[in-house]
């Protein structure tokens, strides 16, 4: 439990691919399923942030990023469940490891793909009195 005078900070990621929100991915098959789902396709990566101040004032924001990934064929996708990376992970990647070679192009914040998009967050923390440099 935060004391009083301490921040909250608070923040999820889901992937959408069209209209359908994937998993964080818990087995290999949810993985690949998404991995397949997202090759040669455009996505959007959805990170929400919540900020509670100490004396009880709350900013939120959701940043939208659109990520596009090459088209991946059997052996990639294979090669990638293997590391392991995609475990727990939104989508069944991380760009901040191995799939970063599979995307081909963003738009947004790469904080944000990673899980914070720091930039908003910094701008969220900073109004509500938080001293950042």
């Amino acid at each position: 439990m935060a004391a009083a005078d301490e921040f909250v900070l608070a923040a999820d990621t889901v992937v959408a691919v069209g209209r359908r929100i994937l998993p964080k991915a818990e087995s290999a098959e949810q993985a690949r399923f998404c991995l397949n789902l997202l090759s040669g396709r455009r996505h959007h990566v959805y990170t929400a942030v919540v900020v509670r101040a100490p004396d009880g004032r709350i900013a939120e924001r959701v940043n939208d990023t659109a990520v596009i990934f090459n088209r991946l064929d059997v052996s990639q996708i294979s090669a990638y469940l293997r590391s392991g990376e995609w475990q727990g992970k939104a989508g069944g990647y991380a760009i901040q490891g191995l799939a970063a070679a599979y995307i081909r192009q963003i738009d947004g914040s790469y904080s944000g793909v990673v899980g914070l998009p720091l930039f908003e967050t910094a701008q969220l923390l900073r109004g509500l009195g938080f001293p950042l440099p």
